[in-house]
């Protein structure tokens, strides 16, 4: 259809054409704004604009009731039928889904279900593209490359079902990557930040502290794999935990196949997980980490489900106060352990630290390496969720409450949930950027955290 027909005509007349037991109708209108750069000058610059359409049908049958999903962008008013059909045959072609549940019924109206969608433009940058240029010119006076991206993204998500669900939610999500470089490329510092509109990230700050990494890297140091005290930034601490998240199935753990399965039967619910009085959380009401209040669903998988789609998703704690408190659940898989339901996370945020800040903890730090980010995260072990990924731009030595150099990267071999068991500090909570998960998940507010013994297992010859 034109992009002159609202996202919510759309639904309502996917709906109409339905000739299913059930349906829902997911309109995603996206559009976005970019700049990138490099050697202290703007490359490109470019704004976006999308539409797609998912039908979900479902079909009642003796043994079951089965679902179809099509999806598809630039769907025309000659496009609609179709789609619609296609998704009923699906259905009707598919065995009983496991999965199924009634559809969801009794979410109040979204009060803007028939506004027009948000839409993001070049005008985002209004503000951060002139700071961006005094960036520039100060890291060329100071004998620095820049380079870097900026993105903002903005959509709207309108979801109407036939048991008369209609919610809408409207989600911006901008990332902000920042590398400075020596002119040989030797040395490399990174810095990343997330927002909702570029109004609270500021490129001559970030360049500021990149000038000081890039000259930390001056001297080198080399040193050998081992377990050495370790900081790990906020983001690095947000990598880690998300891909925790990510394994924290109700399901898999009560059919013994993840970390939180307990030996012999059971999950690890109520088990301390650590010493410090951590709480790992969702809330989609968190200021400046708002995420979307109802699950959105486009097709069913180990932690999701197309049935539960206009699901309220309530605030959740994780971990309570250093215990395991939580694991993730659809309605189904809530009904096959017995375990509250609880939808995915669309935010993350680890909380019950101290207020120390990062420099305040590289203060206190007799002898010990401070990580920029990791990189390249990888699974190893679902048993124990032993991850192995490398450290990037910039592993810095740190001697009697002072960054000393810069060291060699490093192959890091952790489990986060074991990391979490022997850390040893957590200082204040940030928002923050996780570098690996960005181009999924950038929702996340993080404390640094003091490893005694991170293992640093073999040497990398990366930058």
């Amino acid at each position: 259809m034109s992009r002159s027909t609202k996202p919510h005509e759309i639904v309502e007349r996917a709906l109409e054409l339905s000739t299913a037991d059930g349906c829902v109708v997911i309109a995603d209108e996206e559009s976005s704004a970019n700049l990138r750069w490099a050697g202290n000058a703007l490359t490109t610059n470019g704004v976006t604009r999308g539409r797609t359409l998912t039908v979900i049908a479902t079909v009642d049958g003796k043994e079951g009731t089965a679902s179809g999903v099509v999806s598809r962008s630039a769907v025309t008013a000659e496009d609609l039928e179709p789609l619609v059909r296609a998704a009923e045959a699906a259905a009707r072609g598919a065995g009983p889904a496991e999965d199924a549940q009634p559809l969801v019924t009794g979410t109040p109206v979204s009060p803007d279900f028939t506004d027009a969608p948000a839409e993001t433009t070049s005008a985002v940058f209004a503000d951060f593209a002139p700071a961006l240029g005094e960036a520039f010119a100060r890291a060329r006076a100071g004998g620095r490359e820049l380079y870097g991206f900026a993105n903002h993204e903005l959509v709207s998500t309108y979801v109407g079902t036939s048991t008369g669900l209609r919610l809408r939610h409207d989600q911006p999500n901008g990332t902000l990557e920042l590398n400075a470089k020596s002119p040989d490329r030797q040395r490399s510092a990174w810095a990343g930040r997330s927002t909702r509109d570029f109004k609270d990230v500021d490129p001559t700050v970030l360049d500021a502290e990149l000038a000081v990494r890039l000259g930390w890297a001056e001297r080198k140091i080399d040193l050998p794999a081992g377990r050495y005290e370790t900081l790990l930034p906020p983001t690095a601490v947000a990598d880690l935990l998300i891909y925790q998240m990510w394994s924290a199935s109700a399901r898999d753990a009560v059919e013994g196949r993840t970390v939180f399965s307990k030996p012999g039967g059971g999950t690890r619910l109520g088990e301390r997980l650590t010493d410090l009085p951590l709480t790992l959380r969702s809330d989609p009401n968190a200021p400046g980490l708002e995420s979307a209040p109802f699950v959105i669903a486009h097709s069913s998988g180990d932690d999701v489900s197309a049935f539960d789609n206009g699901l309220p998703v309530p605030a959740t704690e994780w971990i309570r106060d250093g215990e395991l408190a939580r694991l993730s659940t659809t309605r189904h898989t809530a009904g096959l352990t017995g375990l509250p339901v609880s939808p995915g996370f669309g935010n993350l945020i680890l909380d019950g630290g101290g207020e120390k800040s990062l420099d305040e903890m590289v203060a206190d730090t007799e002898r010990g390496l401070l990580l920029t980010c990791l990189w390249y995260i990888r699974e190893v072990d679902p048993a124990t969720l032993l991850l192995t990924g490398l450290t990037r731009d910039g592993v810095y030595l740190v001697e009697n409450g002072q960054v000393v150099g810069e060291v060699n990267n490093f192959r890091f071999n952790e489990s986060p949930v074991d990391l979490l068991s022997r850390a040893s500090e957590a200082g204040r909570t940030e928002k923050t950027l996780p570098r690996e998960w960005s181009d999924w998940f950038t929702r996340a507010a993080m404390p640094a955290v003091r490893i005694p013994d991170f293992n640093m297992s073999s040497v990398s010859k990366g930058v």
